[in-house]
């Protein structure tokens, strides 16, 4: 059997489906040689004008270029540059309208002429045959070279791919294409240069057969070939019979190796490689002459034109100066300019469209020479598209998807191997534009497609990225491992510690401490004085040890109520024992007294209402201390409550038994408080100033009826301590009004008042000053209570026989020990029931009262506080000495010291303020029952 190769030169051929003869038009332009078109003022250059992708712009605005000279460049295959095709200067960069079916922009360089073609440096490779193909290759691809046949492959990409991969080499002799004339009159005029170009490529590709096809409706172009060749080329000059589309590639393949192209791939597939006879041309001129691609053989045509013919134009020449120069007559109804043959040619939508490398025919009919297509008719189903399809494809229903934009059908029906020849459209007796539904098509999948590639090379790109991300990241990680074990070790071998370790141990620990700084709770500054309180009570009572506070504020203050509840139960309770002891033991003559009590208590009541109401005449009566606290420290506290439990024993027993001779009365000192101490003297120079201030308003308010009224210091407050200022002030103004709620319930018998100081207070030991004031305020109201029951006692229980009288001490309270709050408070009450009772039943025999002075408030500050506190000690035991002794008079009564409270002892504060408070309440709402009187005091 015969090789394929074998039969083809025997001179057989093959045939292919379909096709069709229509008329061709051909002798309108192909019977004058080539001529030239001129250099027009302006040349337009798109950037891509081939198959692939566009080269990167290589000049600027305002360059002048030379011919020849490129203006793009790129690195790849089906990249390949364009060029100046004469000698000008770039005037502008910008879109303009480009030779394509679509209409669109493209951006282009336009270049203006200066007619004077002057040319730049070339390459030329006379001696090809001593090259190498690749350099030759290369050679072609840098001189912009593409199919010129009309699908503008690049022809150095072509090539590449047909090396060693083919063994026959088809050159494209058969133009089939209605009208078109141009590689015609190139075979006819430039044969040898043809042939030339033909014997380059045998050089390139080395095939084993070279085969020209051309239709035999070119009798001229096969005689001047035939005349170039020689038996040495091995090029054979197979004529094959004219049909349409027999110059399509796949077709022309078929025709002339009976080899079919499979679907959607090329002829080098199968060892074959075909280039048109302009491609051969230009290839011919770039390595022989050194011209690269700036011109082509364009077939001008047509009715409308007066000088037909094909011409040399230079690339980006404007159509509109083509149709200028060779007599365009436009038709005056339908004008036209197509590019192309009548079957696969477009029309333009304006005549400023550039020549391109593509471009090989400009057809301009009349409308009798090629009507107008006026509307479109439905399918009849006729089938002559299918029969005369070239490709064997259905064209009917490749419209229908086309139409309904079902594209997926389309491609399955391989639209993507319509050659797009029109032979479906020319046979179509419904005018339907088939081709143009069959364009739009393909453009729609193709940037389908380019979108899903553009998509597939963005997840490459992104996979890739991952990859080299965790490949870093991995590396990275063994770097650092690798260095954390190199230094550990190398902090080994120096027997030094780990200083990274090191670093994140103390950082740590900073966050551990600003955790616990941030995260610990913060103390109110009520439960933090009441935790301090608690732990200082319980440092007084138990001094070597040191005890947690056994409660907080609030079970303090649920304490003091339920004693509260108590101490009003056993209260009430102690007033009927004693009521009911009164009535048993009274004799007429106690009943006697009694009345003689009460008159003397309305008596004094009366004189007070007078006194106050009344100038004050009198000119001194000394009314000795209430009561006098002492809490001088360092004393023994077993041995000071035993004194003072017998000194009480035998002043209540004095106070009995002495009678009433006298109406004058000296009283006491309800309690003088000695708490000296290292005072700050800031703190007391505050509270003086406070104690002083209130003492001044008190006195400006009071009415002055007395020439000579003496207000004794309810509180001698000496707070050498480091006290808190408010927290003293506040104190010193509770003691003041409690010492003068005491004067003003005291009976007022005389004209002149002297009373003594009710608290004097000294705080000499260090002591807590919230403490201390508690203490005060409590020993001074327990004074008071005390002195006011033992008069009120004295008067029930004495006869009543001269108008002065001298009283015993009737209770001096020494709270030097521990004492239980709920006797106290027993005693107190049962106390205070028999005072009010005697208090009514007496007759009221006293004219005047001497009254100590209620206040006086001694906070000098800036003085030696040791020195202050012994010389007010030497004071008190001097006033309290002359007081006892003091002779009993006719006027004047020397009532001794109603209570003493010495509090050195550890007393438990919260007990005896609650015991305090009871007794406090008690006391007011005796005074509110009986009949008062305010008196007229200054205070100093």
């Amino acid at each position: 059997m015969l090789s394929i190769i074998e039969q083809i030169k025997q001179g057989k051929l093959w045939d292919f489906h379909g096709g069709i003869h229509p008329a061709e038009n051909k002798t309108l332009s192909n019977t004058q040689p080539i001529k030239t078109a001129g250099i027009p003022n302006e040349l337009v250059l798109p950037l891509k004008q081939h198959i692939g992708s566009r080269g990167d712009i290589i000049v600027n605005i305002g360059d002048h270029v030379l011919k020849g000279q490129p203006l793009t460049q790129g690195d790849i295959a089906m990249c390949v540059p364009i060029h100046a095709p004469s000698s000008g200067t770039i005037t502008a960069i910008e879109q303009r309208t480009t030779a394509h079916p679509s209409g669109l922009t493209d951006l282009c360089i336009v270049i203006a002429t200066d007619n004077q073609d002057t040319w730049c440096h070339a390459t030329q490779y006379p001696d090809y045959q001593d090259r190498d193909p690749a350099e030759l290759i290369e050679a072609i691809r840098l001189a912009g070279i593409a199919g010129l046949g009309g699908a503008g492959f690049p022809t150095a990409r072509k090539l590449q791919g047909g090396l060693g991969n083919v063994d026959i080499l088809i050159i494209n002799a058969a133009e089939c294409e209605p009208y078109i004339t141009a590689d015609d009159r190139l075979m006819q005029d430039y044969a040898d240069e043809v042939i030339e170009g033909v014997r380059i490529l045998r050089h390139i590709i080395a095939p084993k057969l070279t085969l020209i096809g051309i239709e035999d409706n070119k009798p001229e172009a096969i005689k001047a070939l035939e005349a170039c060749v020689s038996e040495d080329d091995n090029i054979i000059i197979r004529v094959i019979p004219t049909k349409y589309p027999s110059g399509s590639s796949k077709q022309l393949v078929k025709l002339l190796t009976g080899r079919e192209v499979p679907s959607q791939a090329r002829s080098t597939s199968i060892g074959v490689i075909m280039q048109n006879v302009g491609t051969a041309f230009a290839i011919k001129r770039a390595i022989v002459n050194g011209e690269p691609l700036i011109e082509r053989v364009v077939t001008l045509t047509g009715e409308a034109f007066k000088q037909r013919g094909n011409v040399f134009a230079l690339l980006g020449t404007p159509i509109a100066y083509l149709l200028e120069k060779f007599g365009y007559q436009a038709d005056k109804k339908h004008p036209r300019v197509i590019i192309g043959g009548s079957l696969m040619g477009f029309t333009l939508p304006h005549a400023n469209v550039p020549i391109t490398k593509i471009t090989n025919c400009i057809l301009t009919p009349k409308r009798k020479e090629l009507p107008l297509h006026t509307y479109e008719m439905a399918c009849i189903r006729c089938s002559a598209c299918a029969d005369v399809c070239p490709s064997s494809l259905l064209p009917q229903q490749l419209q229908w998807y086309a139409k309904d934009k079902n594209y997926d059908k389309c491609e399955e029906y391989n639209l993507s191997d319509c050659i797009e020849c029109g032979a479906c459209a020319y046979v179509c007796p419904s005018e339907i534009p088939l081709v143009q539904y069959y364009r739009q098509a393909k453009a729609e999948i193709w940037e389908r497609q380019q979108d899903e590639m553009s998509a597939e090379r963005a997840r490459q790109r992104f996979e890739a990225k991952q990859q080299r991300m965790e490949r870093d990241k991995a590396e990275r990680e063994n770097r650092f491992a690798k260095a954390a074990t190199d230094r550990r070790q190398n902090m080994a071998a120096s027997g030094g510690d780990d200083a990274v370790a090191a670093a994140i141990a103390r950082v740590k620990a900073k966050q551990a401490a600003a955790a616990t700084e941030t995260t610990a709770p913060t103390i109110k500054p009520a439960v933090a004085a009441a935790i301090a309180k608690a732990k200082a009570r319980q440092a007084a009572s138990v001094p070597e040890t040191n005890a947690e506070p056994d409660n907080s504020e609030m079970a303090a203050l649920r304490k003091q109520r339920k004693l509260q509840a108590r101490e009003q139960k056993a209260a009430k309770h102690a007033e009927l024992i004693q009521q009911q002891q009164a009535d048993s033991d009274q004799s007429p003559a106690q009943n006697t007294d009694k009345k003689d009590a009460v008159a003397a208590a309305v008596a004094r009541a009366k004189a007070r209402k007078a006194a106050q109401q009344a100038p004050v005449n009198d000119t001194t009566t000394d009314t000795a201390p209430v009561a006098e606290t002492n809490t001088d420290a360092a004393v023994d506290p077993k041995k000071a409550a035993v004194a003072a439990a017998v000194a009480r024993a035998k002043a209540r027993k004095a106070a009995q038994q002495a009678p009433v001779n006298d109406v004058t009365t000296d009283t006491a000192p309800v309690a003088e408080t000695n708490t000296d101490a290292a005072v700050d003297p800031k703190k007391a120079a505050v509270a003086a100033a406070v104690a002083r201030a209130k003492a001044r308003k008190a006195a400006q308010q009071a009415p002055v009826n007395d020439t000579t009224t003496d207000t004794a210091p309810v509180a001698e407050t000496n707070t050498d301590v480091a006290v808190d200022p408010k927290k003293a002030a506040v104190a010193a103004a509770v003691a003041r009004a409690k010492a003068r709620k005491a004067a003003q319930q005291a009976p007022v018998n005389d004209t002149t008042t002297d009373t003594a100081p009710v608290a004097e207070t000294n705080t000499d030991v260090a002591v807590d000053p919230k403490k201390a004031a508690v203490a005060a305020a409590v020993a001074r109201a327990k004074a008071r209570k005390a002195a006011q029951q033992a008069q009120v006692s004295i008067e029930t229980q004495a006869p009543v026989n001269d108008a002065t009288t001298n009283a015993a001490p009737a209770a001096e309270v020494n709270t030097d020990a521990a004492v239980d709050p709920k006797k106290a408070a027993v005693a107190a009450a049962v106390a205070r029931a028999k005072a009010r009772k005697a208090a009514q039943q007496a007759p009221v025999n006293d004219i005047t009262t001497d009254t100590a002075p209620v206040a006086e408030t001694n906070t000098d500050v800036a003085v030696d506080p040791k020195k202050a506190a012994v010389a007010a000690a030497v004071a008190r035991a001097k006033a309290r000495k002359a007081a006892q002794q003091a002779p009993v008079n006719d006027t004047t009564t020397d009532t001794a010291p109603v209570a003493e409270t010495n509090t050195d002892v550890a007393v438990d504060p919260k007990k005896a303020a609650v015991a305090a408070a009871v007794a406090r309440a008690k006391a007011r709402k005796a005074a509110q029952q009986a009949n008062k009187v305010q008196p007229n005091i200054e205070e100093e």
